[in-house]
């Protein structure tokens, strides 16, 4: 008796995924739970555990293959028969291997399945897309309002990432090496580049002196370490700074529906967290109402998940603002390019000790760049300029971010 190993739910708008690698090979002892394979969506890498304990009878999707939610991916022979099971496969993996890897495209569901959504059908609409035409990426091909926001009419395709490029020297093309990229690096290749195409993207900038936050960290670093169980970093402060500015200034977290603005009542903020497969944004839901403590631990969560890609497709979606600290890379200035929808993100840098003028004394201070890119369809300079100057503020007198000012 076998045990079917299938893709597990992948999570909302996401329709299919490509097998990385497996962990095992056929014949291999497995336990339950441990992990067979690596799988790669648009969002996130995420890993496929053994549903039961045996051997791997079957390989049935390869490395690199499309699948969808639900597809056959192997199978587990019960421990007994794992001799026999070992050499199975080979003849009967042809006949089995079509039926799951063959994932249908998500173009295959336009115009099929279930209606678009009101938002989708208003928002193409709006902007004069034929929505019959867009690639549903809903359940049962149901077309979405981001399938409609980041929609690319056939006549002007993306390229190809090589598609423009220059043939290389004879004597340099025996010295490139030629790798695909990853679903997640395409998804944050179009995401960004959709950014720059749709929004009127535009960056004010501002600097914060860090001594009172720096001197206010080293008084409590130990205590609160102590008490919280975790270090006190610089970016519970920020994302608490962040939040109080975007009650004052709601058009930074908005974002827009066709000829509406949607304005969120909410802070969910994503925090941006380099990997060694590329740049994943996890979201600290409503962060306003977190302590400092709070936001913390929760970062501090992410970022070690994030590096072992154990991140969950829903903590990277709903947020409504984002912060990017390029900074712990030695980043002095930056204009950080929006993640839409939304209408704001705030570039953090590399504090550095400058010449400052401080009641008419030249100071040494450690100052950082704040950059606030910002889609000025929604948002105004003033209101970006206040909203830069509120976060500086706060930065510079914690205080207010206590006493709520």
């Amino acid at each position: 008796m076998s045990t079917d190993v299938v893709v597990p739910t992948l999570g909302e708008s996401v329709s299919e995924a490509t097998i990385g690698r497996w962990f095992k090979k056929i014949g291999d002892v497995v336990k339950a739970d441990e992990p067979l394979l690596e799988l790669e969506t648009d969002k996130v890498t995420l890993e496929v555990n053994a549903p039961a304990a045996g051997t791997l009878a079957e390989i049935i999707a390869k490395d690199g293959d499309t699948v969808s939610p639900g597809a056959l991916l192997g199978k587990i022979g019960g421990a007994a028969v794992a001799g026999a099971t070992a050499a199975a496969p080979a003849a009967e993996a042809p006949a089995a291997a079509p039926a799951p890897v063959a994932a249908a495209p998500v173009a295959a569901s336009v115009g099929a399945g279930a209606p678009p959504s009101p938002a989708a059908a208003k928002n193409a609409a709006d902007r004069g897309i034929d929505v019959a035409q867009v690639p549903g990426s809903g359940k049962r091909g149901q077309v979405l309002k981001g399938d409609v926001l980041t929609y690319a009419p056939p006549a002007a395709p993306a390229p190809a990432p090589v598609a423009l490029r220059a043939p290389s020297a004879p004597a340099d093309a025996p010295r490139e090496e030629r790798v695909k990229m990853t679903k997640l690096r395409q998804t944050i290749a179009r995401r960004l580049k959709d950014a720059q195409n749709v929004a009127a993207m535009l960056t004010t900038f501002n600097e914060v002196d860090m001594q009172p936050l720096m001197s206010l960290r080293t008084q409590y670093k130990e205590l609160f370490e102590k008490k919280h169980g975790v270090k006190l970093g610089f970016m519970g402060f920020f994302v608490k700074a962040c939040t109080h500015a975007l009650k004052e200034i709601p058009a930074v977290n908005a974002e827009i529906d066709g000829t509406d603005l949607i304005y969120k009542n909410f802070c969910h903020v994503g925090v941006a967290v380099g990997t060694d497969k590329g740049l994943v944004v996890p979201v600290v839901r409503d962060a306003d109402k977190l302590s400092i403590a709070g936001v913390e631990k929760t970062i501090a969560d992410f970022g070690k998940r994030a590096r072992d890609g154990q991140l969950k497709i829903d903590e990277m979606q709903g947020g409504t603002f984002t912060i990017s600290n390029g900074g712990v890379y030695g980043s002095l200035m930056s204009t950080p390019i929006l993640n839409a929808p939304q209408s704001g993100i705030l570039g953090m840098h590399k504090i550095q000790e400058r010449p400052v003028v401080i009641g008419g004394k030249i100071e040494i201070r450690p100052m950082m760049y704040l950059a606030l890119s910002y889609d000025h369809r929604i948002v105004d300079g003033k209101e970006a300029v206040t909203f830069l100057v509120r976060v500086k503020e706060a930065l510079e007198d914690p205080a207010r971010l206590v006493l709520d000012l």
